[in-house]
């Protein structure tokens, strides 16, 4: 066949096939301008899951008459103007296809008005480029977007649809999310004419904290972390779980740059790194955050979705929230000050005024263990150490148990009662009483001393008998020339031999007996393909977590009131003391008003 020139609706048709996957991503497109229009509220109003009609209605500025019809042409947008705003994208949207895309697979209307305005406009479109003028409409300031019978003239598009629940669920996820991004915005969602969710604007942090509680549900924001980190031009602020508060899926991981929610390997990896050590296997975090960078940093532009991006200081970016999230979850353990307490608001009344969304009844929690950071001090290894020091300033009575003498300087752990089944120790406290495994807790505070002692010294390198000849590629051979100080500190005595071909003369002490030729090999694919490997930090850690694992305290080996005590304040000075190595957590806490209640105390 000869070249020719595609019909107008055939592009668009095409185009939509990237911009309109379902009825979700035609309520993003929508959103989305709503966003970049400066809306302060936005109502989505659906029919048959969005198949039958979408209307998103917004606050915004609207748009001027003449540029109603330029508005449903391709490739047309008031947002860029040249490469240089390509570049520095702050805008949702910028590409000038959403509109044309689903006016050439659905029935548009658009319907905008300016300020100051005396009357709105209306345009339709059915993809042609080929619009009647604008005619007037009673409309008011801001922008109505009407989407009827989605996919009528692609049946076979419309066959991929799910059934009408599968889709609306697809289309309120996506509000969850985006109401996450924008909590200045209220927000209304109807379904058949029935209301489904009402946000409206969340301006303090307790509205912000209210609105996430409504969506990830209040026992997240009740085990949550607030951040709020800023170092090398990037930002990074919002919430993350405690280790200890985790799910079995990645539906509950939300992640904003600049504004944008998007999908990222070197994010993930950061995020996944920074609780490596704290959480159980196989779980998966929970977290709300926001990144903000220069838009120059930042590519939108890498995908049609704009869902994947691209960082131009990709580790920069990467070590930035490995840090940030790492020490900030370093940092959480048991309150130094019993007035500290974190008096969540979702077991009281809502903040003024402020209703819960009816679609997502907050259950009535107890308030979450308090906690708050501090300083980590020298850590004792063994607990036995910090015994005679203990005991001279906290003198026991005459039955073994030590005598606080004034609530208000209570540790925040309390003081040891008892050792039931010679497992868990019992801890009276200013608020009520607190149970610790004894073995996860010594096993935490002996992991986090010795990786302590490895990073405050030189790792002990051990010479080999005879050296080990290892074929690598000349890449990796050229990297170990490179990088020769590099594998020097973390033990490793690595020459060049030749083009392709390596030598290894000694390795670190502490994985003698491991296959190190294998670790090297993997970790010099690690940096040839990523710029960076944690295998080795990573194989040390699990050798130290073994290490304490045997090394700390056994079950069934009673302890003294005093052993007990040394332990719990040890744990007030450790970090991540509020989970093992393995990821389970090593104390609970009931207050008096919790043990009221099981009593029917008050009642």
């Amino acid at each position: 066949m000869r070249i020719h020139l595609l019909p107008t609706q055939l592009i668009n048709q095409i185009a939509a096939g990237e911009v309109v996957e379902r009825p979700s991503t035609v309520v993003k497109e929508l959103l989305e301008n709503s966003f970049d229009a400066g809306a302060t509220h936005i109502t989505i109003d659906i029919e048959q899951s969005g198949s039958r009609l979408i209307k998103i209605r917004d606050d915004g500025c609207g748009i001027v008459k003449d540029d109603l019809p330029l508005a449903l042409s391709r490739h047309a947008t008031s947002k860029i103007a040249n490469l240089d705003d390509l570049e520095h994208v702050t805008s949702m949207g910028f590409r000038g296809e959403a509109l044309p895309s689903i006016s050439s697979v659905a029935r548009l209307t658009l319907i905008s008005r300016i300020e100051n305005a005396p009357c709105a406009w209306r345009v339709s479109a059915d993809g042609s480029e080929q619009h009647a003028d604008p005619e007037p409409d009673p409309h008011p300031q801001g922008t109505t977007v009407e989407v009827r019978d989605l996919f009528y003239n692609t049946p076979a598009r419309r066959k991929f649809l799910k059934t009408e629940k599968t889709e609306f669920a697809h289309i309120e996820s996506l509000l969850h999310k985006l109401a996450l991004s924008r909590f200045h915005i209220g927000f209304t969602l109807t379904h058949n004419q029935k209301d489904i969710l009402k946000l409206k604007p969340a301006l303090s942090e307790a509205e912000q904290e209210y609105r996430i509680a409504g969506i990830c549900g209040s026992e997240f924001i009740n085990n949550a972390v607030k951040i709020d980190v800023a170092a090398s031009g990037l930002q990074l602020t919002g919430w993350v779980s405690l280790p200890t508060f985790s799910r079995s899926q990645p539906d509950m991981q939300f992640f904003y740059v600049n504004g944008r929610l998007i999908r990222d390997k070197l994010i993930a990896h950061a995020i996944k790194q920074a609780y490596q050590d704290v959480l159980f296997s196989g779980r998966q975090s929970v977290f709300v955050l926001y990144l903000t960078l220069d838009p120059s940093l930042v590519d939108v532009n890498a995908h049609p979705t704009k869902q994947e991006i691209r960082f131009r200081e990709g580790r920069l970016v990467h070590d930035f929230l490995f840090s940030a999230l790492h020490r900030s979850l370093a940092q959480v353990r048991p309150a130094t000050n019993n007035h500290d307490t974190i008096d969540s608001p979702f077991h009281a009344e809502s903040p003024t005024g402020y209703a819960a969304p009816s679609a997502y009844p907050l259950p009535n929690t107890a308030p979450a263990p308090s906690y708050l950071p501090t300083e980590q001090t020298s850590l004792p290894f063994n607990v036995a150490e910090t015994v005679n020091a203990y005991s001279a300033l906290h003198p026991q009575d005459t039955r073994g148990v030590l005598s606080p003498a004034d609530t208000s300087t209570m540790p925040p752990l309390g003081f040891a009662i008892a050792h039931l089944h010679d497992i868990y120790i019992l801890s009276q406290t200013a608020q009520g009483i607190v149970l610790v495994d004894a073995h996860a807790a010594h096993e935490r505070i002996t992991y986090e001393r010795l990786k302590q002692q490895c990073q405050q010294g030189a790792i002990a390198s051990q010479p080999l008998l005879l050296p080990i000849k290892i074929s690598v590629s000349a890449a990796e051979a050229e990297l170990v020339e490179q990088q020769h100080e590099f594998f020097l500190s973390l033990g490793f005595e690595l020459t060049r031999a030749g083009l392709d071909t390596i030598v290894l003369r000694a390795s670190p002490a502490l994985l003698a007996g491991t296959d190190v030729v294998g670790l090297i090999t993997d970790v010099l694919a690690d940096i040839n393909a990523q710029g960076i490997s944690e295998r080795i930090q990573n194989l040390s850690n699990e050798l130290l977590a073994t290490i304490a694992c045997h090394s700390a305290v056994r079950a069934n080996r009673r302890l003294t009131i005093t052993e007990m005590n040394a332990l719990l304040r040890d744990m007030e000075h450790t970090e991540r003391s509020g989970q093992c190595n393995h990821g389970r957590p090593t104390w609970v806490a009931l207050s008096k008003q919790d043990l009221d209640k099981f009593f029917l105390r008050g009642q």
